[in-house]
């Protein structure tokens, strides 16, 4: 088998071809395509509040959530507000200082913050936030 040194184009050929380099391109998207993992965030679908004087809290909270089925989450959990007491007072005993944040959905019955609220200052937690989308002014 001889090996040709230079390559040189024939007197009729004027292009090199690219179909190859192009199935390549190809293969090597479905590859990708197929290989990789598309990561879906679960969570509790909520519509904040606006509000204009919100701040941003940067401390790690309790996070305490009320959805429109006013369904009392606690860390993302399902909890009845029995269970929600009790795992309150534990946090508290091992941390005074621990801060709650709630997220209440906009449509969520006042009466249902309130409930949770009022668990919260019985157990002894004094640091509580409502959590507010920031609105443009």
């Amino acid at each position: 088998m001889r090996f040709r040194k230079h390559l040189e184009l024939e007197k009729g050929q004027k292009e090199i071809n690219i179909t190859p380099l192009v199935d390549m391109v190809f293969l090597l998207l479905v590859f990708f395509m197929l290989t990789s993992s598309f990561i879906v965030m679960p969570g509790i679908k909520i519509n904040l509040p606006k509000a204009v004087t919100s701040e941003v809290i940067k401390d790690k909270n309790i996070i305490i959530t009320v959805n429109s089925d006013n369904v009392i989450y606690l860390n993302e959990k399902p909890i009845s507000s029995a269970e929600l007491t009790s795992h309150l007072s534990e946090m508290v005993k091992a941390d005074k200082e621990i801060p709650l944040l709630i997220k209440a959905d906009k449509n969520t019955q006042l009466g249902s913050v309130v409930m949770v609220w009022d668990i919260c200052r019985k157990v002894g937690i004094s640091q509580i936030n409502i959590a507010t989308l920031q609105e443009v002014r």
